[in-house]
């Protein structure tokens, strides 16, 4: 089956990793004599303000809903103008709208680079519709409000329904890993909310005896990782607190720059790597793709093309193995250079 996807380059080093993720999934479906993907541009962002009057013009969701997924470059709306500003970002928006309710981050540390856990390999499963952030804890606006100029106020929601799915969903994930499931709250002191949500998940994972399941606070757990974070397999916990892990345990495996993910519901997926848009570097070359390539790559297997995957994968770990690195893993490849040498390890 030929599947349409979505190419959404966004700000910063998007329109650099972007298309190399593109070329080197393409290159790896060839390899695997898959059929090959239709990718369907769409504006996003900076560009897309300046052509269409919005980071994220109707077009693009319009065209998003006909299609099988999408790959989503990083979006630097810090620097839109105020009145864009105001708005739900294309990130969070997309994932609000189309209820990809699963952000699933993985980490793991590549041979021969500077990891600051060594043997790290753990899948941060991250509630992505409700909990701490604001704009999505609401069916309309945000759940930021000011009842005076002095006092300002935000809600944190938390649902059975969207508990209990995340909850399966990372349960599923462990079954097929390591069989040991996290999960992460803060149930000592937001009893009513992270204890209900540290509650329900551990109904869900009755379900599965073959488990190994244990729970850790938030503030406890970033210790863990740091100090034996390879003991860990899969994490699950709501919205903020799976953000803030998730770049946490990219940096223990190496760099944000391997860190990929991707946003799920039932019936559509969308692909973005964890970091942000480095406007820092952005048009230079020196952007590691990486996480973008391997973004892909999960698109890929959450669509059932797993041996392409699989290929994508091995690539990534042969061309890093054999001395192509970017500079954030203390190497001198430009971003295309590096895409050139995962295509290489493909055949």
């Amino acid at each position: 089956m030929a599947y349409r996807l979505g190419v959404l380059d966004g700000d910063g080093i998007g329109p650099e990793i972007v298309p190399a993720a593109v070329q080197v999934l393409d290159a790896a479906l060839a390899a695997t004599g898959a059929d090959p993907v239709e990718w369907v541009s769409l504006p996003v962002g900076a560009t897309a303000i300046e052509t269409h009057g919005s980071a994220l013009p109707d077009v693009t969701v319009e065209t998003l809903d006909k299609l099988d997924g999408w790959l989503l470059g990083p979006h630097d709306s810090a620097s839109y103008p105020a009145e864009h500003r105001a708005r739900l970002n294309p990130s969070g928006f997309l994932r609000k709208h189309f209820d990809l309710f699963a952000n699933i981050r993985p980490a793991r540390a590549f041979e021969g680079t500077p990891a600051l856990v060594p043997g790290l390999d753990l899948v941060v499963v991250r509630e992505n519709t409700e909990g701490f952030y604001a704009d999505r804890s609401t069916y309309r606006g945000t759940g930021e409000y000011m009842p005076t100029k002095d006092v300002a106020i935000a809600m944190g929601i938390f649902t059975r329904p969207a508990i209990e799915r995340i909850a399966r969903q990372a349960c599923e994930l462990a079954l097929r890993r390591s069989r040991h499931l996290t999960i992460v709250h803060k149930a000592n002191v937001l009893r009513t909310t992270t204890g209900f949500f540290l509650e329900i998940c551990r109904e869900v994972a009755a379900d599965y005896p073959q488990l190994r399941v244990d729970d850790f606070h938030i503030d406890a757990m970033t210790v863990h990782l740091v100090r034996h974070g390879a003991d860990f397999d899969v994490l699950v916990t709501e919205n903020m607190f799976g953000d803030i892990l998730s770049d946490l345990t990219g940096e223990l495996a190496g760099s944000l720059g391997i860190a990929p993910s991707i946003n799920a519901s039932h019936d559509r997926a969308m692909a973005q790597a964890a970091h942000g848009s480095a406007p820092d570097i952005a048009g230079r070359g020196l952007a590691n793709p990486t996480a973008m390539i391997a973004s892909g790559a999960m698109l890929l297997d959450w669509l059932g093309v797993t041996e392409t995957a699989k290929l994508v994968d091995q690539a990534l770990r042969a061309a890093v193995a054999g001395g192509t690195r970017t500079a954030d893993l203390g190497g001198t490849a430009s971003t295309s250079a590096f895409a050139e040498a995962v295509i290489g390890e493909l055949t």
